[in-house]
């Protein structure tokens, strides 16, 4: 008996049946998802649905990039990693979960963070780049360098109980740069760790994401171009805001500005105070073992020390030293003054990060004394006291 599989096995016209059945879709959508090939930057809450989805769908070579590994506050929202899959890296976890699912996708791991001196050779094999990535540096690093290739950006993002869609191509309509000419100022919107995010949301976001990337190689439906899907988890509403390209944007106006990928940490922060989630070094430290020699010694209070916390209130009360004074990190540069008083200041956070740059940020502004509590609230769990409550 003939058939018009065109490369596809029997047994995977057998997979993909439902698929086949739809006439807007059939057998020529299937095979365009087989030859077709999508960069996934980000495994997190957004990442996870989006790659298992379009692993499911038949995609034929899904990359990965994502520098970090599984940890157990993941598993709240990251669905496509496990358990048994703790301090893996998460580009490994999620290949192992695609193969499970479907073993005719080939997984390009890139356990690497995104920068602007790989990011255009990631890309440029890719014909679809799905933005899940939870910072802005990278989400102008991502738009930039799709814009310079000329490939289709599907990005999504979250926060606490809203997600928002689009998709960004500049040959066919704006991109993230049309919709946001300029990052907000730092620390104004606090990462997911800090502010939290519901767990179910990003697999919807995801899922949305994932339904773009689809119609795209497929070549069905209208796409989410010069459209913003926003969505309210609390509510359960949908709206939608149309987009314009902007003639004056820096990169695909009428006068483009930006011809290569920038220094993305400097332009979404500033020579003070700012988020940056690799480098934490080059700041003055102590470690928790040292911390708690003070603590017990009783040191702080002889020389006034301050222990400072500049997490946010919720976290706070989840865990804090008894001795630590609250002095949110957005609050810092209001509060000079106040911490002038101090002889010497020891900042922490949850991971260290956080304080490392209010660290940097105060030795800016003359305080010499600063030291960053090297690895926070979890090293002193993981190395001191594993009853501590992390989150």
């Amino acid at each position: 008996m003939q058939t018009a599989a065109n490369g596809l096995s029997a047994a995977e016209l057998r997979r993909y049946a439902r698929h086949l059945t739809l006439p807007e879709f059939g057998l020529e959508g299937q095979q365009k998802l087989r030859a077709a090939s999508v960069l996934l930057v980000g495994l997190g809450g957004l990442g996870a649905p989006t790659a298992m989805y379009l692993a499911a769908a038949g995609v034929g070579r899904i990359g990965l990039v994502d520098y970090d590994v599984v940890d157990e506050s993941n598993l709240q929202r990251q669905v496509i990693h496990g358990q048994s899959m703790l301090g893996k890296p998460k580009v490994l976890s999620a290949a192992a979960r695609i193969h499970d699912i479907n073993p005719y996708v080939e997984v390009v791991p890139y356990q690497t963070a995104l920068r602007r001196d790989n990011a255009l050779d990631i890309f440029r094999d890719y014909d679809v780049i799905v933005d899940g990535a939870d910072n802005f540096a990278t989400r102008y690093l991502v738009n930039d360098a799709c814009v310079l290739l000329d490939k289709p950006n599907v990005h999504g993002s979250i926060f606490r109980f809203e997600g928002q869609v689009s998709v960004f191509w500049a040959k066919r309509g704006p991109c993230y740069r049309c919709l946001y000419p300029e990052p907000p100022p730092p620390g104004m919107i606090p990462s997911c760790a800090e502010a939290g995010v519901l767990g179910v949301l990003p697999g919807l976001i995801g899922l949305v994401q994932a339904t773009e990337t689809v119609k795209l190689i497929a070549g069905i439906g209208a796409p989410l171009i010069g459209r913003l899907l926003l969505y309210d988890a609390l509510d359960m509403t949908f709206r939608e805001v149309k987009l314009r390209k902007d003639p004056h944007c820096p990169i695909c106006g009428e006068q483009p500005r930006i011809t290569e990928l920038i220094d993305y940490d400097e332009f979404c922060g500033t020579p003070g105070l700012h988020t940056h989630p690799f480098d934490t070094a080059a700041v003055p430290e102590i470690t928790v073992h040292e911390l708690r020699r003070r603590l017990e010694s009783a040191e702080l209070e002889r020389t006034n020390t301050w222990l400072v916390d500049v997490r946010e209130p919720y976290e706070w009360q989840i865990v804090h030293f008894p001795q630590a004074r609250l002095i949110p990190m957005r609050e810092v540069p209001q509060r000079l003054d106040e911490l002038r008083q101090a002889s010497e200041l020891l900042v922490y956070c949850r991971s260290g990060a956080r304080s490392a740059e209010v660290v940097r940020y105060l030795h800016t502004q003359g305080f010499k004394n600063a030291k960053n509590v090297r690895g926070g609230i979890l090293a002193w769990a993981r190395e001191i006291d594993p009853n501590t409550p992390v989150y």
